[in-house]
């Protein structure tokens, strides 16, 4: 049971990854900085702010109009991520090609850009441009060897599990003498007796 399992795992695992089309990942860079003589302290937590609502403010922005997405592909595929230590933002996001993953990228990041420099009077801090995206030459996405390797450790996974939970040892012999006959027991303290001569 145990590689029957196994077996079927590499295969669902490797044509799942065979199957699925690769996805790519790009990562633009933003830092946000004091705006005039504003506190340096201010910029670290303006830039946990706008990590926070980085795919919101794009949506409001023109990021999808220079990504060419829709505001929900936006939404699900850009993710931004902050530093504790440093007023940096990375905005991450991940297509089935290389080039849309950087147009979202950068799109993301020129939207934070432009709403901080709109808002800087209030907020004493601006989002500048770090890094720019950089075109993905591998997918993110696990190849298929890849996935038939899980595929295969996960079907050994569940194999086990199933060998576990089915009925004991001790189970199955009791099963095997409850089918053989029973002895039929006679009379408590009968005694065979010899039959009688016949004259």
């Amino acid at each position: 049971m145990l590689p029957a399992s196994v077996l079927a795992g590499v295969v669902l695992g490797g044509g799942y990854g065979a199957l699925k089309s690769p996805e790519y990942a790009a990562t633009s860079y933003v830092i946000v900085v004091p705006a005039g003589k504003s506190d340096p302290a201010a910029a670290l937590g303006f830039a946990q702010a706008y990590g926070r609502v980085a795919t919101d403010i794009a949506v409001t922005g023109d990021a999808q109009v220079w990504a060419g997405v829709s505001a929900q592909t936006l939404r699900s595929s850009v993710q931004a991520a902050t530093s504790p230590d440093a007023p940096m933002i990375s905005i991450t996001a991940r297509a089935a090609k290389p080039a849309r993953a950087v147009s979202m990228a950068d799109g993301v990041a020129r939207a934070l850009v432009l709403n901080s420099s709109h808002v800087s009077g209030s907020t004493g801090v601006k989002v500048v441009q770090f890094s720019r995206a950089t075109k993905p030459s591998a997918p993110v996405s696990p190849s298929a060897p890849l996935s038939a390797l899980v595929g295969g450790c996960a079907g050994g996974l569940l194999g086990g599990l199933a060998l576990l939970v089915r009925p004991g040892r001790a189970t199955r012999a009791e099963a095997r003498h409850s089918r053989q006959p029973a002895a039929v027991p006679g009379p408590a303290g009968a005694q065979h007796l010899p039959e009688p001569e016949t004259v």
